[in-house]
């Protein structure tokens, strides 16, 4: 850890109010890969090295879940080759990571379409989920294939089978109901969401979950995001006045 994370860290410490839930839409590995005369791929595997630094990071700060949005549906529509790659990373990254993070005590949750993996893929999201599964300190959502409106039709759906089937009634849906169907049923809301490279929208990512969520924009591109800048984020978070539409007293 260098000075400035260190002393980054310590004043996280000194103001307590530190988020149990970061999410993270992770931008700018195309965009760093043109900067260097590089093909896209080579900027999604530079970001690999800044997923890890995050994951540490939040271990190190006290964070509780962290959530990364790593794949969205949309992303299908890229060239195969780049598609290609990036479910080859995943592999990649599964393979060299899972062992650390169920040493360190994160529990991988994976969600999305997963049914659009590709065999080898889908084999390694179920290895590193059994592979983590008896983790505690940190809760790592992945979102691969992912979409946040195809979740809230997908929430609907099964709450209308339910109704269907005569388990709910319709009087009976409610916020709760809802929030249970979702891919994070059983984890908080995110407090903060971080989006890298300075673009300033949600891109279909945890509609739902992100209604109270401080956002914070970073002009950093997501492989040069580091553990200091994840610090910088979570200071800047500790600064805000959450009052969640009431009035401060």
């Amino acid at each position: 850890m260098t000075d400035t994370e260190s002393d980054l860290l310590a004043r996280i410490r000194v103001h307590g109010a530190v988020p149990r839930h970061i999410a993270i839409i992770m931008d700018g590995n195309g965009r760093w890969a043109r900067e260097r005369h590089m093909p896209r791929p080579f900027g999604h595997r530079s970001g690999m090295k800044a997923v890890r630094a995050v994951v540490e990071g939040c271990l190190e700060a006290g964070v509780e879940w962290l959530s990364l949005f790593a794949f969205s549906q949309e992303n299908w529509q890229r060239p195969p080759h780049e598609v290609s790659a990036l479910m080859s990373l995943l592999e990649e990254y599964i393979a060299r990571e899972a062992s650390d993070l169920a040493a360190q005590g994160v529990c991988v949750h994976v969600h999305g379409d997963l049914e659009r993996l590709s065999p080898a893929a889908a084999a390694a999201v179920e290895r590193v989920r059994q592979q983590t599964a008896t983790g505690t300190r940190l809760g790592l959502n992945l979102f691969i294939s992912y979409g946040g409106r195809s979740e809230l039709v997908r929430a609907a759906r099964l709450l209308a089978h339910d109704v269907q089937r005569g388990v709910l009634t319709p009087d009976a849906i409610d916020e709760h109901e809802f929030r249970n169907r979702l891919f994070t049923a059983g984890c908080p809301d995110p407090d903060l969401l971080i989006r890298t490279s300075g673009e300033q929208r949600l891109s279909n990512f945890l509609l739902w979950q992100v209604a109270y969520a401080e956002l914070y924009i970073s002009s950093v591109l997501w492989p040069d995001f580091d553990r200091a800048a994840l610090y910088e984020a979570i200071c800047d978070f500790q600064r805000r006045d959450r009052r969640f539409g009431k009035v401060s007293t």
